[in-house]
């Protein structure tokens, strides 16, 4: 495989010239870049990554880290940020959340290894870092980018929605269902966004009266095994409920299944209201009514972000997101 160094020889110039015609970068009389191109064709040269690298002083390489690779949730995300960084002629690395550390120690673990491989960015898409642990980072700090989390030293670079709003949404469209008897299964209680989704949803049935610390509620850890498992609690407890809120998806997905396995129709005998509406909602039996958060637009504006500023790029770059509720087969109205 021929070598820049064989580039430079054969077109008869110095390797830095050489360098100057590939990487565009620097003056170089057009006759002296021509015989540089005829030498790269002649010779059939393709400068590797590593050595595209080393001429432009980048990587042209963004690195993304999510907390676990399982579920549906990421895949799309990951699939939308792999395909405009292509279109952009750049590339992506991924590291999730391994080892036996705990997820803040995980996700800071994943930052360094991206960081160690040469990413010119960072899409972090984790709730469990603190805003020490990005200081933590030093000058790289400016080149991260933070989806679905609000750090007050970092604001310009989060790009989140109102959890708190989205959880109050869910109440009021089950409430004016006629719903007073719903039961929760909740996300990982640790995790910040789940924490605001739950509290904007007790909030408003405290607003209208219901005693919320008679609430059945449980964590169902944002996976299908965990949302099985707790509706299945659920029917055990012998809790009186007529709707289930689930704080995810993936966790209504199991409670489905289990409700289907025990004969409990949906939404005839039990209503079931989802978060997120990923792909997946359209998909289920009966598909999913679920509070619609633009995943997708969040996180191309904030790749957007982190490509104006490692690149110099002029992409648009929009923080205001609307919510609302995909209406689907799996609420109804309380029959009085």
């Amino acid at each position: 495989m021929a070598t820049i160094k064989d580039v430079a020889r054969l077109a008869g110039v110095g390797l830095g010239t050489a360098s100057r015609v590939i990487s565009g970068k620097g003056s170089v009389s057009q006759s002296t870049q021509d015989k540089v191109r005829k030498a790269i064709e002649e010779l059939e040269f393709r400068p590797s990554h590593a050595a595209r690298s080393l001429l432009s002083g980048s990587s042209q390489m963004i690195g993304v880290y999510i907390p676990y690779l399982a579920g549906t949730f990421y895949t799309p995300i990951l699939q939308a940020i792999y395909t405009a960084l292509r279109e952009a002629g750049l590339n992506m690395v991924v590291a999730f959340g391994v080892g036996d550390g705990d997820a803040r120690n995980q996700a800071i673990d994943g930052l360094n290894f991206l960081i160690e491989r040469g990413s010119d960015g960072l899409i972090v898409m984790s709730t469990a870092m603190e805003e020490e642990d990005f200081a933590a980072l030093g000058p790289f700090q400016s080149r991260v980018v933070v989806i679905n989390q609000d750090l007050p030293g970092m604001a310009p670079q989060c790009f989140t929605v109102d959890h708190d709003a989205g959880g109050r949404l869910a109440a009021r469209t089950l409430l004016a269902q006629g719903h007073r008897k719903i039961a929760v299964i909740a996300g990982r209680a640790a995790a910040a966004d789940n924490q605001q989704r739950i509290a904007g949803f007790m909030a408003e049935l405290e607003a209208v009266g219901i005693d919320t610390s008679k609430v059945w509620m449980a964590d169902g850890e944002f996976t299908p095994e965990g949302g099985f498992a707790r509706a299945d609690e659920l029917l055990k407890s012998g809790a009186e409920f007529t709707a289930v809120f689930c704080a995810n998806d993936e966790m209504a997905v199991g409670a489905l299944s289990l409700f289907q396995k025990q004969g409990v129709k949906v939404p005839e005998q039990v209503s079931v209201l989802s978060y997120d509406d990923t792909h997946s909602a359209e998909f289920t039996a009966p598909q999913l009514t679920s509070v619609h958060i633009p995943w997708s637009e969040m996180t191309m504006n904030g790749l957007n972000y982190l490509l104006n500023h490692c690149y110099g790029l002029k992409r648009p770059v929009t923080r205001e997101y609307q919510l609302h509720v995909a209406e689907r087969a799996s609420l109804a109205a309380l029959k009085q």
